[in-house]
């Protein structure tokens, strides 16, 4: 199990004592088949919920735990209004329509296992009547929209190995008269070009990344073994290529990783990190490499790109030189629909062939 997987499977199980009896079930129901991540943002839209039917009067409740399934089986269509209201409108915390959508399709699949799937002991449903039938959630990224929000914010064509040469020189001049800032760069410097180049020659997320071992590193082959989402077989790992662009980058850190971070031989990680105070190193955080990203890229000129965008910057430039399907398995999606957004990214190739001519 990744390293993600194993701390979020320790939140689930700890979190999981405060719902109600029949939550638990439907985790325990769909703990074979959906990733501890999944289930613990489950766990969350239902926490979200639950407290605001307390507050709200619609359960006696003084906890979660104590929330009653015949106070699901009586909200009306005006509660689930309100609670879409709450979310999108409330002062603090407010939700996106992608964030809305989701908690509203975590309270769907929810309110289907107990009124379609769980029985009693008379082998009747236990949930009688399901108000989150009569609730439609729309569809939210659609590929042509996610494509035009990306545009201008992803590298193109040469930045993809300048952003890489900017990390392993460039960023030293703009912070010349920076001390401290100078002196953490000249010890990372090498580590962070190899991250983000493997992440521009593979498509990478940053989950894979930083769940990435030694032994899972075949540099001669350019080859990955990668614990991929929504893998729930966890002794698989996914064979992923990399570019041959990746391949130095990648060898001048291995020679640093162990002296430079006084990495111990027990530390499996490939990609870590010494925190200040400590003496040896270990496995970088999904956090760190986030802020790594994103303070090389202020100062690249570049302040909209973060990991994911490398990601996607990868895979346009890789779909120009390969069909959809080879670019779906590269990224791991579950279907062709996700990869469809990298069809609207490069229409521009469909423009410029449309203006080419040949001499009959």
């Amino acid at each position: 199990m990744s390293v993600q997987k194993i701390a979020d499977r320790l939140k689930l199980d700890e979190k999981l004592p405060s719902m109600p009896w029949f939550v638990e079930q439907f985790i325990n129901y769909k703990l074979p088949d959906l990733s501890p991540s999944t289930l613990l943002e489950y766990i969350r839209d239902y926490e979200s919920f639950f407290g605001w039917m307390i507050v709200e009067g619609l359960s006696t409740a003084t906890d979660y735990k104590q929330i009653q399934l015949l106070e699901l089986e009586t909200l009306r269509m005006e509660d689930i209004t309100n609670y879409r209201l709450h979310l999108t409108t409330r002062t603090e915390g407010t939700n996106t329509r992608v964030t809305v959508s989701r908690k509203l399709s975590s309270l769907r699949s929810l309110f289907h296992y107990l009124s379609q799937i769980a029985e009693d002991d008379d082998f009747y449903p236990l949930l009688r009547r399901n108000i989150m039938a009569k609730v439609e959630v729309k569809r939210m990224h659609k590929p042509k929209d996610t494509a035009a929000k990306l545009k201008g914010k992803i590298l193109e064509d040469e930045e993809l190995l300048e952003f890489v040469g900017y990390i392993l020189e460039g960023y030293r001049e703009d912070i010349a008269t920076n001390k401290q800032a100078l002196y953490s760069y000249e010890l990372n410097r090498e580590r962070d070009a190899c991250i983000t180049s493997l992440i521009l020659n593979s498509g990478l997320r940053v989950s894979e990344v930083v769940n990435l071992n030694l032994i899972d590193l075949d540099l001669n082959q350019k080859l990955m073994y990668v614990s991929r989402k929504g893998n729930n077989d966890e002794t698989f790992k996914t064979p992923i290529y990399f570019r041959e662009q990746a391949k130095d980058e990648i060898q001048t850190y291995l020679q640093l990783r162990e002296t430079r971070y006084r990495t111990p031989k027990k530390e499996t990680a490939l990609f870590v990190a010494r925190p200040n105070g400590q003496s040896s190193g270990k496995r970088m955080t999904k956090r760190a490499i986030q802020a790594m990203i994103m303070k090389y890229a202020k100062s690249f000129g570049k302040p909209y790109l973060t990991v994911h965008k490398l990601r996607h910057s990868f895979a346009t430039d890789y779909y120009l030189q390969n069909d959809i399907y080879k670019t779906k398995e590269q990224l791991g999606h579950a279907s062709t629909e996700t990869t469809e957004i990298y069809a609207h990214l490069t229409d521009k190739t469909m423009s410029e062939a449309i203006e080419k001519r040949t001499d009959l």
